[in-house]
């Protein structure tokens, strides 16, 4: 390659020049403090905040009736006796890896354009990991005995099934939840200070100095919080690998048709990565310009991650042809029927939407005036997440409704309780996420004034 081919890439700046470690925290701090009346809570973030609120309650409202009439009000049923539960938390676990990888490994790496993302990033995570944690739990049938899959001392001396792919999930998604939360909160103490330093009214310096835990940003304080950063960023790196390695093991340690291949785990964090970068983008780009955070979040970011969604589709593709490949290679008749049903049956257009969506559609990033293109970029992104969606589901529904016996095949249709609650974690998301826009700086301002000082 030519140096002229790669001279636009590193010549879009990453902060906008002109630029200050002052100007950058008065900014970022205003977003959240918003001390002058000129700035109030927009109106933008009220209605999303309703809408999302309305999507939530929906969710509620499926889940008290969950409980009231049992798991009959779903579609499942015998084959096909994961759905919308499974599917859901598969999707939405795998979302919430893109701020890890964006967080933690690229912080690992010494990449600097990811100062700017990691705090909306991180808080991605959280909101999405907290989405996932529900349906594993609803999936058990009496939720309330969820605490049986945590072994722990009890007067029957029972223990959890540690064969069971339930126990594998608690752990996985107790894991990532607990150390996902930590580092993000982690990363949050000087910014809390900067808050707590900077409010004005008496209720705000209580609530980010209590947040602040006494972070005073002393040189004592600053030498043990660098490192202590350092090794939760190299612990969560490969967490987030094994926990999608995790869900993968749940496919492939069955003997279901189509599940047990030993490329489940690579291939599920392909995925994880492919939704984590599009979540990422699909946010960030109506952000931008409703926070002012051009700046900050320059076109050189949007870039960068549409080239990192290139090449997560391009792995995923990869997995999509090597799991034909080795279906028609190996001995498995049941495997090959099931394949052909899935290309050209009653779940044809899923498949094929899969592909077109996550395969096809992400390789207009080849080129950068579709990459910086706002409006195209967000709607590719758009169509990734519904693709992974789908992907899900017919990897599980299509798996389970054409077992190795036809005499045992099955049709899954979702209920409406089913969908609403499906929206309703995407209120619970939205509303997490709009919360934390609010109250907590979305730009990591410490390591901002960081980046700013070093020579440039």
């Amino acid at each position: 390659m030519s140096p002229s081919a790669i001279t636009p890439m590193t010549a879009m700046p990453v902060i906008a020049p002109g630029e200050t470690a002052q100007s950058m925290t008065e900014r970022i701090c205003d977003i959240t403090l918003r001390e002058d009346k000129s700035v109030r809570t927009p109106l933008w973030w009220w209605i999303a905040f309703g809408l999302s609120l309305s999507l939530l309650g929906g969710g509620v409202v499926s889940v008290l009736w969950l409980f009231y009439a049992g798991l009959g009000i779903w579609g499942i049923d015998w084959p096909v006796a994961w759905g919308f539960d499974i599917l859901n938390y598969v999707w939405w676990i795998a979302i919430a890896s893109g701020g890890t990888f964006i967080s933690a490994l690229f912080f690992l790496l010494g990449v600097e354009w990811r100062t700017s993302l990691n705090r909306l990033a991180e808080s991605l995570t959280l909101c999405a990991a907290l989405c996932a944690a529900i349906f594993p739990i609803l999936h058990l049938g009496r939720p309330w005995f969820f605490y049986w899959l945590f072994p722990y001392p009890n007067t029957m001396g029972l223990w959890a099934q540690f064969r069971s792919p339930l126990v594998w999930d608690f752990f996985a998604i107790l894991a990532y939840v607990l150390c996902s939360t930590l580092f993000w909160y982690f990363g949050l103490l000087p910014d809390f200070a900067t808050l707590r330093d900077r409010a004005q009214g008496r209720g705000q310096r209580v609530f980010y100095g209590i947040l602040a835990m006494g972070f005073r940003g002393s040189n004592r304080q600053w030498r043990h919080y660098r490192p202590v950063y350092a090794v939760t960023a190299a612990l969560m790196a490969p967490l987030v690998v094994s926990v999608h390695s995790i869900v993968g093991m749940d496919f492939a340690g069955a003997a279901a048709t189509g599940w047990h291949s030993t490329q489940f785990p690579p291939f599920f964090v392909f995925g994880a990565a492919l939704s984590g970068f599009a979540v990422v983008l699909l946010v960030l780009l109506p952000l931008r310009p409703l926070l002012g955070l051009q700046p900050y979040i320059t076109a050189r970011h949007i870039d960068v991650l549409g080239r990192l969604l290139l090449t997560s589709s391009l792995c995923v593709t990869y997995a999509y042809i090597m799991d034909a490949f080795s279906t028609f290679y190996g001995p498995d008749q049941a495997d090959r029927t099931m394949f052909l049903i899935r290309v050209s049956g009653l779940y044809a257009p899923v498949y094929w939407g899969t592909v077109i969506l996550n395969g096809v559609l992400p390789q207009l990033f080849w080129w950068r005036s579709f990459r910086l293109n706002p409006v195209l970029t967000w709607l590719i992104c758009f169509g990734v997440l519904v693709g992974m969606w789908l992907e899900r589901f017919q990897i599980i529904v299509t798996s389970l409704a054409r077992t190795q016996l036809p005499s045992s095949w099955g049709q899954y249709t979702p209920t409406f309780w089913e969908w609403s609650l499906l929206f309703g974690t995407i209120g619970l998301f939205l509303t997490t996420f709009l919360l934390i826009v609010r109250l907590i700086p979305i730009v990591a301002m410490a390591e901002m004034r960081a980046m700013l000082r070093r020579p440039q």
